[in-house]
């Protein structure tokens, strides 16, 4: 810390002499004598000056020349610690590679390796909440399941469906999966991680993962006993032979990998202490990559705000009343709870400002009561789950990133048509946009699934009925109402819940024909 401390604004120090400059003129305005001598008898002067009252011994001067210190000090921006760029996730992304190989359906952790796998993808969402997440799937082939989102359902929807039949190559390319892993991360703004999920990692995996730029962390599915391995129908598979195939997790193996490349490697655990070990990992490798490559310097003069107030009271008369009322407000600023907190924070904060403070601290609600900017306004009402008035704050941008977050928005109301014209709109503006694409195709989807259950509905008759009748029983009812958005938005998920598994299948299928060609 002491060697990397320097100013970011050093030229601004010159202006340091300038408190001497002060105390020297107000020195000699005090000094009544020396103006006079010239004129007035040194005889007649002592007799004709009155002495004033020691009074305080705190002298305006010395107050207004620690002032412009401390002021100028703050101003030339001290540092010694380097931080990431603005408006970035805090969080470093994180892309989890799952090993959806045969032996992947082993049972010797339950209920079997793939599904403890995702159970343990649950649990790192829930402690990543509002942080950006990408899933790929492998086998003999890797493919993409989600590009980084922040949108745990959806990232949940998908990876509860993963299963080990829908690969369509059998095998394990572990290097194919983490260039493609690479590929994801090198669009983020920040450093990143990518987690395997894993019962072994082949030989060639090795080199890739010792070059692999991003953090690596390795985390053994099943234990050194093994298990058998079951088929889809419920049954068991069997080798050449005609015996039940038997994996077993090779301990020894992934240690050695972790040792020669520099990996973190652990094994799964019963309770959710792998799942805080990854996350520290996460923290720990994004932490040193920032302080690697971070290309800006956290300005830490803003800390000078409280003395320069408390300088600035002492400055305008003296008395104890006016010292307590600086110490005051300064607990009143830094009180979160206080109920004068919000005016007091808007003396030295825009409201822009305070949104962000909120939005850090997961406070949606009140983050979107302060925002002006329309797009993080929009955000911040994204997040708290209030997605057409998110809709109606991020019309207001023409910006790729506002479509694609319309767009996301339309999904949860389930206005398809609406969420499809939105991703179009944002790939105009920004094209090869992966997540954009991506969503776009699901939105396709669900619309395609949207009209086809409409047209199954038996349409209305179009002749008039010979008689009408009226149940007077059905004026007993309770009137009642029906939250349309809620509604479809339950919709949509009970259709992602049915149709990720077979929307992958296909998926894969076709990306694996067009490599082979």
């Amino acid at each position: 810390m002491i060697t990397d401390f320097h100013f970011i604004r050093p030229w601004l120090l010159v202006l340091l002499p300038l408190p001497v400059l002060i105390l020297w003129l107000a020195s000699r305005s005090g000094d009544v004598r020396s103006q006079w001598r010239g004129m007035i008898a040194p005889h007649l002067l002592d007799n004709l000056t009155v002495d004033g009252s020691k009074g305080s011994r705190i002298r305006p001067s010395w107050v207004l020349a620690g002032i412009l210190v401390a002021g100028i000090v703050g101003a030339a921006g001290p540092t010694w610690q380097r931080e990431p760029p603005p408006f970035v996730e805090d969080t470093a992304p994180l892309v989890v590679a799952v090993d959806l190989s045969q032996t992947m359906d082993a049972i010797d952790v339950t209920p079997s390796r793939i599904e403890r796998a995702k159970l343990k993808i649950r649990d790192i969402l829930d402690a990543r909440q509002g942080s950006r997440t990408a899933i790929v799937a492998y086998a003999g082939s890797p493919h993409l399941v989600l590009p980084p989102t922040e949108d745990a359902a959806l990232l949940e929807s998908y990876s509860d469906a993963l299963e080990t039949r829908l690969m369509p190559r059998p095998g394990k390319d572990t290097a194919a999966a983490l260039s493609l892993a690479d590929k994801l991360l090198e669009k983020e703004e920040a450093t990143g991680t990518i987690l395997l999920l894993t019962d072994g990692i082949e030989e060639a995996a090795s080199k890739a993962i010792e070059s692999n730029s991003n953090g690596i962390v390795i985390l053994g599915v099943g234990t050194s006993a093994g298990g058998p391995v079951k088929t889809p129908e419920g049954g068991f598979v069997s080798d050449a032979s005609g015996s039940r195939l038997f994996s077993k997790l090779d301990l020894a193996r992934l240690e050695e990998i972790g040792k020669e490349t520099g990996a973190d490697v652990a094994t799964v655990t019963d309770d959710d202490t792998d799942v805080r070990w990854i996350a520290q990992r996460v923290r720990s490798n994004f932490a040193q990559k920032q302080a690697k490559e971070g290309d800006r310097w956290h300005d830490l003069g803003w800390w000078l705000i409280l003395p320069l107030a408390v300088a600035m009271a002492l400055s305008f008369r003296k008395g104890w009343v006016v010292r307590a009322s600086a110490l005051l407000l300064a607990v009143h600023m830094f009180s979160p709870d206080s109920a004068r907190a919000d005016g007091l924070m808007d003396m030295w904060l825009t409201h822009d400002q305070q949104g962000r403070i909120a939005f850090e601290r997961g406070e949606f609600d009140a983050a979107a009561g302060h925002f002006v900017d329309p797009m993080w306004k929009g955000v911040a009402l994204y997040r708290a789950g209030k997605f057409q008035e998110a809709v109606d704050a991020l019309a207001a941008v023409e910006t790729a990133e506002s479509w694609y977050d319309q767009g996301n928005a339309f999904l949860h109301l389930g206005m398809y048509d609406e969420a499809v014209a939105a991703y179009g709109k944002a790939l105009e503006k920004r094209n090869d946009w992966a997540a954009a694409l991506a969503n776009l195709a699901i939105a396709q989807q669900l619309l395609k699934a949207q009209k086809e259950k409409q047209e199954e509905q038996p349409e209305q008759p179009s002749e008039a009925p010979d008689s009408v009748q009226f149940d007077g029983k059905g004026k007993q009812g309770k009137e009642g109402t029906i939250n349309v958005a809620e509604q479809t938005s339950e919709m949509w998920m009970k259709n992602i819940n049915v149709s990720p598994a077979d929307l992958m299948a296909r998926k894969f299928s076709i990306e694996a024909a067009r490599k082979s060609q």
